[in-house]
């Protein structure tokens, strides 16, 4: 592991850039408190495709009508 304090970091950025892609781990620290941890960049994982699922989510026919039995939970009975 390779510590670095900011004023390090400022000067020889592109130093510590390289050791890092070589896998080796660098904490810049402040005042010899560790402050940060540069890591390499993983990328972004592949796009969303819409409609992936389509075809395997059903949806009850009787999605949208109420119960009374929750109602009754909710607004209590108003019979």
């Amino acid at each position: 592991m390779r510590n670095a304090n900011i004023h390090e970091a400022k000067t020889h950025l592109s130093q510590l850039i390289e050791s890092v892609l070589a896998g080796e781990d660098v904490i810049i620290s402040r005042a010899g408190k560790p402050l940060v941890r540069l890591v390499p960049y993983e990328g972004v994982s592949k796009p969303r495709q819409p409609g992936a699922w389509e075809g395997q989510i059903i949806m009850a026919d009787d999605f949208n009508e109420e119960s009374p039995e929750i109602n009754a939970m909710f607004y209590g009975d108003e019979e």
